[in-house]
């Protein structure tokens, strides 16, 4: 969707305010232009500001602990509120949690479902534990590309809740099995049915994105190492390639009531990064490993930015203290190019993130963050 120049409309947080949210009893913040740098020590609150930001995009935080942990110490409440610009319309976006009740409006009205919020607002989030996509299990893996695809396609999300829904019921009944040494096969049968369902749909969305995601992030990381000839790929793995999902799960029922969890589905799905042909995290060096990581997000905000018709917000956390000079000189060459929309950058050393701004002609809004307190540079 474009505007009226053939250029493409601008999503914008013009406003930010918290209560009692992470170390901040207190704080509004108003922003002006695409670029805002969050400045300040380690432990200040600077990716609290991000954080909170997150809620907004996708109702939560981005490190998946309980909402409880985001109250300010002392209180079990907190308030989150933004206004966004988007198609020249003015939005209204709250996250209030209190007690243990979290509620999301948007312009005063609240959600009857979350997932209902998810896409609306699409954001990208470049920060230090990034890593963990190529060090850690195929779990944190699966859930970068179902936050990704959430944000892209209603369907997906709506049966990725409905297949988690069912498992933790099929695997709470595999455990009432075992304690009453009884079976109710009709029973399992239907929870069998709705998972192989929602399952199909989920492993073949999985299957097209990867197909289509893949050109996106071979560009991105040609440009990050400069054409050095590295051929790189994603390689989804799945048993419903080589099984009928509803049949497996009939077949190993005994299995599942013995182990007490459903141990086949898309719930085991994992996707494996390569170099060359060899897994990235064997054979590619440190540089190597950042470049595909900054690639996987650049790619991510291409899709996201190609399917909504607008760009989503980037949030760069510490990513200064993280990339060498080369590495930075190319995500800031992008970022002076104008191929992103609203940036947020957060730097422990305030004078090397003025620097690289400067350096790279870029006007920028900054802010002092101290201890929950945030001011004007």
């Amino acid at each position: 969707m474009n505007g009226p120049n053939g250029k493409q409309n601008n999503m914008q947080l013009e406003k930010l305010s918290l209560v009692n949210f992470k170390n901040y009893q207190e704080a509004r913040l108003d922003f002006e232009g695409p670029i805002q740098c969050f400045l300040g020590k380690n432990g200040s609150g600077k990716t609290n500001l991000l954080e909170a930001i997150h809620y907004l995009a996708f109702t939560r935080g981005s490190s998946f602990v309980g909402d409880a942990h985001s109250a300010r110490e002392g209180t079990d409440q907190f308030l989150i509120k933004g206004f966004f610009t988007k198609h020249s319309k003015v939005t209204e976006v709250t996250c209030s949690f209190e007690g243990r009740k979290k509620t999301i409006f948007e312009n005063s009205k609240p959600y009857t479902r979350f997932s209902e919020h998810i896409g609306k607002y699409p954001l990208v989030l470049v920060a230090p534990n990034d890593i963990e996509l190529i060090w850690d299990g195929g779990e944190i893996r699966r859930k970068f590309f179902d936050a990704l695809l959430s944000q892209l396609d209603k369907e997906y999300l709506d049966q990725l809740v409905i297949y988690q829904a069912y498992l933790k019921q099929r695997n709470s009944l595999l455990r009432m099995f075992a304690e009453r040494g009884t079976v109710d096969l009709d029973l399992v049968g239907s929870y069998n049915e709705k998972l192989a369902a929602s399952g199909e749909v989920i492993f073949q969305k999985r299957q097209e994105f990867i197909s289509q995601f893949l050109p996106q992030l071979e560009k991105r990381y040609a440009f990050l190492i400069e054409g050095a000839g590295e051929k790189i790929s994603v390689e989804y793995n799945s048993e419903l390639k080589e099984i009928d999902f509803k049949k497996e799960l009939e077949k190993r029922l005994d299995r599942d009531i013995a182990l007490g969890r459903t141990s086949v589905g898309i719930h085991r799905d994992d996707f494996h990064f390569l170099l060359n042909g060899h897994d990235l995290r064997r054979f590619g060096s440190q540089g190597q490993q950042k470049s595909f990581l900054i690639a996987m997000k650049l790619a991510e905000f291409d899709c996201l930015s190609a399917q909504n018709g607008f760009k989503p917000l980037l949030l760069l956390d510490d990513i200064f203290d993280k990339l060498d000079n080369d590495r930075i000189q190319h995500l800031m060459s992008l970022v002076s190019s104008h191929e992103f929309g609203q940036i947020f950058i957060t730097d422990a050393r305030p004078d090397r993130s003025l620097e690289i701004i400067k350096a790279s002609g870029i006007k920028a809004q900054n802010f002092n963050v101290e201890n929950g307190r945030v001011s004007s540079l």
